[in-house]
């Protein structure tokens, strides 16, 4: 059952779909904080101080977006080096080559190779 699960996990189309997910969610952070922190206090500004929501002034809070911008860099940065790490140990795996099962031919040119050798 362990197996079944890591094959399902670290699928390439599971891990894609899990890293869209995560990168989508943080880059919607970015949006909401370029919106919330940086468009809306302009046009605040532009309608003479009128904040949509509470009808105040409101001030840019740029503070506020380059923070949301480091979150969703420093999310992608952990992201790619998880996938970076998988990536090696899936390699692993792929490099050790299941030992083949001879058949009859094969172990019978093994044996005559062997007698050759020995003839030597």
């Amino acid at each position: 059952m362990w197996n079944e699960f890591k094959k399902f996990a670290f699928k390439g189309n599971v891990l894609d779909l899990a890293v869209g997910v995560i990168i989508g969610a943080a880059f919607g952070k970015i949006v909401s904080s370029l919106v919330d922190d940086i468009i809306m206090p302009i046009i605040g500004f532009a309608t003479f101080g009128a904040d949509f929501s509470e009808l105040t002034y409101n001030t840019i809070k740029y503070g506020a977006f380059l923070q949301s911008v480091m979150d969703f860099f420093l999310t992608a940065l952990a992201i790619f080096f998880f996938i970076r790490i998988i990536t090696r140990y899936r390699k692993k795996e792929e490099a050790k080559p299941a030992a083949p099962i001879p058949d009859a031919k094969e172990e019978l040119l093994v044996e005559i190779r062997d007698l050759l050798k020995e003839k030597r």
